[in-house]
């Protein structure tokens, strides 16, 4: 006849190695996902404006958010606030933003409309 021991001592064990391998798991999990790099205020600001052009509703509020959340995952948060900047910098006008049309700066601009364009036609 075999025994089965199950007694405190092996019960602790046991919650000791469940614990120790859902701890593995949760950091293949957390390394698995990708960064997010973009500020949550940032997110929220896209979000906003994408909604007071499009409407505010449920359903704009997912579209909008999964547009940005497609920016994100083209574009890193880096190249996205230097677009950002140039395009605020280049709004302004006159011959103090005659650089912002140099062609690099005008391609990073063109990334930067090359990924709303994608989060629009993966979201809306």
């Amino acid at each position: 006849m075999t025994r089965h021991f199950a007694g405190p001592a092996c019960r602790g064990l046991f919650a000791a190695a469940a614990l120790l391998m859902s701890a593995s798991a949760a950091r293949l999990n957390a390394q698995e996902l990708p960064a997010n790099d973009y500020p949550t205020s940032v997110r929220a600001d896209y979000v906003y404006a994408c909604m007071a052009v499009n409407g505010r509703s449920r359903e704009i509020l997912e579209k909008c958010s999964c547009s940005i959340d497609e920016i994100a995952n083209i574009l890193p948060y880096a190249k996205y606030e230097e677009a950002e900047t140039l395009l605020s910098v280049g709004l302004r006008g006159g011959e103090n933003v005659a650089w912002t049309h140099a062609p690099e700066f005008q391609e990073k601009i063109k990334d930067l409309r090359r990924a709303q364009v994608e989060g629009e036609l993966r979201c809306f």
